[in-house]
């Protein structure tokens, strides 16, 4: 069990969204938030995992100018065919 100790305004604020938010008490809203969080790091490392793996993969490329061009013409054509 965790107990904290919230300044007064801190405290207002904290049930005020717990009650906007739908849950029974203040302890449900804080509880909800740190799942939320854990979730969130969570994701953040999977994505600076395929990050590194990205980098650490293949070979390197420069992408100049015109190499965003294709990739926008290609995505472009893509957008239209799938329209069609």
């Amino acid at each position: 069990m965790l107990n904290i100790s919230l300044p007064d305004q801190v405290q207002t604020f904290v049930e005020e969204q717990a009650i906007a938010a739908g849950f029974n008490s203040a302890n449900d809203y804080v509880y909800h938030l740190i799942l939320r969080e854990q979730e969130r790091i969570a994701q953040q490392e999977q994505v600076e995992s395929l990050l590194l793996e990205g980098l650490e993969g293949g070979q390197p490329l420069e992408a100049t100018d015109a190499w965003w061009e294709q990739k926008r013409i290609q995505l472009v054509e893509r957008f239209q065919q799938s329209d069609a």
